[in-house]
């Protein structure tokens, strides 16, 4: 099962994540993105969250992410997480807002 949700600080980030590990969600399959790349990887570090990469992309579409703009590499790293393109599409708009995306897996 997967759960998406928008969030917009790290604050309630924290709270949705200890909502969902009391719901037997793991934080390695707990995936928070942002717009600003930099804000992804403190708020990840700092939460313990993980982050689409390698694993979850495979190889050829981590390395088009290397040249793709920011857009599609969110678009394509919620989609390697179980969103469809159009819920991808969807987030990434949210992300452009300044929210950050909450994606788990179970």
């Amino acid at each position: 099962m997967t759960v998406k949700m928008t969030v917009e600080n790290a604050v309630q980030a924290k709270q949705e994540i200890e909502n969902l590990e009391a719901q037997g969600y793991i934080r390695e399959n707990i995936y928070i993105f942002a717009h600003f790349e930099e804000r992804e990887d403190d708020i990840n570090e700092a939460l313990g969250t993980e982050e689409a990469g390698l694993s979850e992309q495979g190889f050829l579409k981590t390395m088009k992410n290397m040249v793709n703009s920011r857009g599609d590499e969110l678009r394509s790293e919620l989609s390697s997480v179980g969103l469809s393109e159009t819920e991808a599409a969807q987030f990434e708009k949210e992300l452009d807002k300044g929210k950050l995306v909450i994606v788990a897996n179970k």
